[in-house]
């Protein structure tokens, strides 16, 4: 198993590198493990991911670090909002994702989701 770290940031938001398969893989263990609700954070998190390359240029002509998916007003009330914000990061011709989680997202859904695709989660606070 890979060795992975789960950082948890003030606030109580919890994020993770993964490159870009393992993130897409990772959305779509969490959405069904919340028997299968559909955010719009969730729903804006996969157009993102999987127009990487548009997202990422647009990120760095805007100096921007982070790209943050849009959120239903609603959602956010009702604390099912999976998704803050994603970092996108080029390194050696390898794509990543450095996703941050609501700080209400349970813990137990990204590490489980993360022990589904082989990873071994260590918490990092």
């Amino acid at each position: 198993m890979k060795e992975i770290k789960l950082k948890i940031e003030p606030g109580n938001y919890k994020s993770v590198k993964l490159e870009l398969s393992d993130a897409l893989e990772l959305l779509k263990i969490i959405v069904s493990l919340r028997g299968g609700l559909e955010t719009k954070d969730v729903i804006e998190s996969f157009r993102i991911l999987n127009n990487f390359d548009e997202f990422y240029e647009y990120q760095r002509k805007k100096f921007k670090d982070y790209v943050t998916p849009d959120k239903d007003v609603s959602d956010m009330i009702k604390g099912s909002v999976v998704v803050d914000n994603m970092k996108l990061v080029k390194e050696n011709n390898k794509k990543f994702v450095i996703i941050t989680f609501d700080r209400r997202l349970k813990e137990e859904f990204i590490v489980k989701g993360l022990n589904q695709i082989g990873f071994n989660v260590t918490t990092e606070k």
